[in-house]
């Protein structure tokens, strides 16, 4: 068993709040916008980190993060990318990949909009975490947390802060 924790669009800032609610995982994944090489530190030094970069991301996170992960947790195949879409509306290189290597969790951020959907037409869990940071138009800061044993996804928790 192990403690996921989900983040996305940090925009330069890993927030003490967000910090104390990951606290307790055993890795973290970002998916993207992480905003500063700084960030990418933080959070390395923080937890083992999984991290794909985003839009805003410049060179220097670039050079460490891929744009797209696809990997296993326990046996969960796992897809993490930036902007992937959601269900009904998955972004053409996203959907392309779910079709192909059929993952079991979907993660993108991007929307700064928290989304927890199962996909019944691909068999996956989307999430999209939404906006761990304070750039940008969200209302809420949120993050989420959840156990994966096996190719089993629970206890599913999820951070939501007033900005």
């Amino acid at each position: 068993m192990i403690r996921i924790g989900i983040i996305s669009d940090t925009h330069g800032r890993f927030l003490p709040k967000v910090k104390d609610f990951l606290s307790a995982c055993d890795e973290i994944w970002h998916a993207g916008d992480i905003g500063s090489p700084e960030v990418l530190d933080e959070l390395k030094k923080f937890r083992p980190l999984r991290a794909v970069y985003g839009n805003i991301d410049g060179t220097a996170v670039r050079s460490e993060c891929p744009e797209m992960l696809l990997f296993h947790a326990e046996k969960l195949k796992v897809l993490i990318t930036h902007i992937g879409g959601y269900p009904g509306k998955y972004h053409p290189q996203s959907k392309k990949i779910i079709e192909l290597e059929k993952p079991g969790l979907f993660v993108c951020g991007h929307s700064h909009i928290l989304k927890v959907i199962y996909d019944q037409k691909y068999s996956l869990l989307h999430i999209n975490p939404g906006a761990a940071g304070n750039y940008g138009l969200h209302v809420s800061i949120t993050a989420v947390r959840l156990k994966i044993e096996g190719k089993d996804m629970k206890d599913l928790e999820v951070l939501d802060i007033t900005r």
